[in-house]
């Protein structure tokens, strides 16, 4: 497991993804500063204050409550990021590692969009009982860890897996290994706990999953 997570790690800054972290960064980055954006101005929209002074600290407390959200908000547009990056990163996995193995198949675009759109639902309603969590002293970094660790785990391991089967199949290729696929998510959840690190997360967990499944599937055949 953590020797997958190294190798994956590494690959991530290597010529091949190179490409594809940089839009995965340029995407992340926009949609961060788009909410922070927006999260300044409904402030300075509806909140009027009669001094100078209450303003400027009014600006402070928003800027900081502004960067706890978006710490919070990291996970969905991870998630938005499966269905847009995901296949070019796990083909260039498959060609470059697994070379004398069948490739697998891209979803099709309709259904790729559905599940990203739906999973990036679910990772926000998981993150929002995370973040309600965060008021209960020692539960708060627990309850991120294992709240990500369960539904990232699952969301790119499936995604790994469903290029090379029907969902139904995948689904229950990561039931069966329910252990391995957690403890995976895990060290996505951890990765993603790190500030600035957290923006290679995209890349690396994709890479990350597809060596978890192979490793998996092929356990499974002997």
């Amino acid at each position: 497991m953590f020797t997958d997570a190294l190798r994956a790690f590494g690959q991530v800054f290597e010529p091949p993804f190179r490409a594809i972290l940089g839009k995965s960064l340029a995407f992340t980055l926009a949609v961060l500063l788009v909410i922070w954006i927006g999260l300044q101005a409904l402030v300075a929209g509806y909140v009027d204050l009669p001094y100078p002074w209450l303003d400027a600290v009014l600006s402070i407390l928003t800027g900081i409550g502004a960067i706890f959200a978006l710490g919070f908000l990291v996970a969905p547009v991870t998630a938005l990021f499966a269905g847009l990056f995901q296949d070019d990163v796990a083909e260039i996995v498959e060609r470059t590692d697994y070379a004398g193995e069948q490739p697998g198949r891209a979803m099709p675009l309709g259904a790729s969009l559905a599940s990203t759109v739906k999973f990036t639902g679910i990772v926000i309603l998981g993150n929002l009982l995370a973040l309600v969590l965060l008021l209960v002293p020692g539960v708060n970094l627990i309850a991120f860890l294992v709240v990500n660790a369960y539904l990232l785990g699952r969301e790119f391991f499936e995604f790994a897996a469903m290029r090379f089967m029907p969902p139904a199949e995948a689904r229950a290729l990561r039931k069966a290994n329910s252990g391995t696929v957690f403890f995976g998510g895990l060290v996505i959840a951890g990765l993603l706990a790190v500030p600035l690190v957290n923006l290679v997360t995209p890349v690396f967990a994709t890479i990350f999953m597809v060596h978890v499944m192979k490793r998996v599937s092929s356990r499974n055949r002997l």
